[in-house]
């Protein structure tokens, strides 16, 4: 193996031990650019130079800037649209039925990033204040990147990610111009909250989600990971919860903690659960989309 190779390897197995994502050899293309900032902030020549310097005890903080910068934190408000169509006027109102008696709903964005996702949840509930009066709406975010929780929980974006997926309604009604940038309004932020946590670690608190969003997460592990992850997806849904997945993702031949939900495409229920059965008279007949 050529020393740049085995430099790679290194930096990627370091990733994945950290995250669980893979850096396949049809992605390593992107190590260097992706630690541009970081070669210059450190006077680093070359990703050998870097390997070795990882190598060396007592590097721990090197190492987390390696990940942080590594890792895919592309997101945008109100992401892959039709999505959060299929929530506000397909997933949400069932899940108010279900949660007719409680008035509570608590919803896990898993691999959140910088916090786009989580808040475009929120005002989606937000823009429907009569379906949602008196009702208790918790949204947690999580992302393995401190770097993209601690800019999530200030709830502050520039000028070019306001304009990403936000109409110019929506910008002036739940944000306002700061000198630091574009700031969420505190009715928005107070439905949500942000931690730092690994999908491959337990479910965060309280577990059991009436909803939980893992999209575009999973593509970057390798199949026994993401069975891995499955199971922890699994043990943070409720029994006659949702699971969203992305466009490119699906749990068919993945794992058997969940199926297909008849509710939409990228929905999944956990298995076994009465998802189906509570809808054959309600729904018409369709076919179930992986």
């Amino acid at each position: 193996m050529a020393l740049e190779d085995a430099s790679h390897q290194i930096i990627a197995d370091l990733l994945e031990a950290r995250t669980g994502q893979t850096l396949t050899e049809s992605r390593r293309w992107r190590i260097s650019t992706a630690l541009s900032g970081l070669f210059r902030e450190f006077g680093i020549e070359n990703v050998d130079q870097l390997a070795c310097m990882l190598e060396r005890p007592g590097e721990h903080r090197l190492a987390t800037r390696v990940v942080e910068a590594l890792l895919n934190n592309e997101t945008y408000f109100f992401r892959d649209h039709a999505y959060f169509t299929t929530l506000a006027n397909t997933i949400l109102p069932e899940l108010a039925k279900r949660r007719a008696d409680s008035r509570r709903i608590s919803i896990w964005s898993a691999g959140c990033s910088t916090g786009q996702e989580v808040l475009s949840l929120a005002m989606t509930f937000l823009e429907q204040p009569g379906r949602w009066a008196d009702w208790k709406i918790e949204i947690l975010g999580t992302d393995v990147s401190t770097k993209a929780v601690d800019q999530a929980k200030t709830g502050t974006y520039s000028q070019f990610e306001i304009q990403r997926g936000i109409s110019v309604a929506q910008m002036l009604n739940f944000f306002s111009e700061t000198p630091r940038g574009w700031q969420v309004s505190p009715r928005v932020l107070e439905m949500t909250r942000f931690e730092q946590r690994n999908l491959l670690d337990y479910p965060p608190s309280p577990g059991k989600f009436d909803l939980v969003l893992c999209r575009n997460v999973l593509l970057y592990f390798d199949p026994e990971t993401r069975r891995r992850a499955f199971d922890r997806l699994h043990g943070g849904v409720a029994n006659d919860g949702f699971l969203m997945l992305g466009a490119g993702e699906t749990v068919v031949g993945q794992t058997d903690r969940f199926e297909p939900s008849p509710f939409g495409s990228a929905m999944y229920a956990p298995k076994g659960a009465s998802d189906i059965g509570a809808v054959l008279g309600t729904m018409p007949p369709r076919v179930v989309n992986g």
